[in-house]
């Protein structure tokens, strides 16, 4: 059963930074594209960021500039560093992984941020 846990999410305060991470076991880890999703209070789940094996990286353009998305192909974790928070980021930060090769698609159990003074 492929497993992806994440961590590093909690309180911060605007303008603050935080790193997360996701640790995927299980997994063929290169053939997948890993991403980050998340869900803020009333809103629908929505893409932060991409990354795939290759190093190609994409942005929901709310997120440019101020995230960054990198992954370790060898210790098959993929992180999410934070940067100038702002309280509209304030949501449930979800792990993705999806196959380039088959239609598997799986989930992490998500990890908390919120950003509020």
């Amino acid at each position: 059963q492929v497993q992806l846990v994440e961590s590093g999410g909690g309180l911060v305060q605007p303008g603050g930074s935080l790193r997360l991470s996701c640790a995927a076991s299980r997994i063929i880890f290169t053939i997948y594209t890993m991403g980050w999703y998340r869900q803020g209070p009333g809103k629908q789940r929505e893409l932060v960021a991409t990354a795939t094996s290759g190093g190609s990286t994409n942005y929901a353009d709310s997120v440019k500039g101020r995230f960054t998305i990198s992954r370790d192909n060898v210790n098959n974790t993929v992180y999410l560093q934070m940067n100038s928070l702002k309280a509209e980021d304030t949501a449930v930060y979800y792990c993705n992984a999806d196959s380039t090769r088959t239609v598997a698609k799986y989930w992490g159990q998500g990890t908390q941020v919120t950003v509020s003074s």
